[in-house]
């Protein structure tokens, strides 16, 4: 998985709204891949249209970077976004997170939409 996964990543990555949060699992799910592969491509984006900071863990919270902290910066696009966090840190992930694509979109898209398994783990 290299190239062709990171472009179906920032495809989705790029439907997040203004003002939304996706989880690393979710964009996972929709692109066919796992959460960490999805984790390596927010780290690698270098086009400034790609809205990596609606990237959060499953949480709701901001992940640690390799300097072992969250990255202050994604926590302040979102908060200008109006997300909220809590005393934890965390987004309300009932009240921010994106419900996902359409139907529409992925014809849009030119994509196939994937199958989905809904676990209670799978956010």
């Amino acid at each position: 998985m290299g190239d062709g996964i990171y472009q179906v990543i920032y495809t989705l990555v790029q439907a997040v709204p203004f003002g939304q949060v996706t989880t690393y699992g979710q964009i996972a799910r929709l692109a066919g891949c796992g959460a960490r592969q999805v984790g390596y491509a927010m780290a690698a984006v270098k086009a400034p249209d790609i809205p990596w900071h609606r990237v959060v863990n499953s949480r709701g919270a901001v992940s640690a970077r390799s300097v072992g902290a969250p990255d202050p910066e994604q926590r302040r696009r979102l908060e200008e976004e109006g997300v909220l966090f809590d005393i934890f840190g965390r987004v309300d992930l009932a009240v921010f997170q994106w419900p996902g694509p359409d139907g529409s979109w992925w014809i849009e898209k030119g994509m196939e939409p994937p199958l989905l398994m809904s676990t209670p783990w799978s956010n």
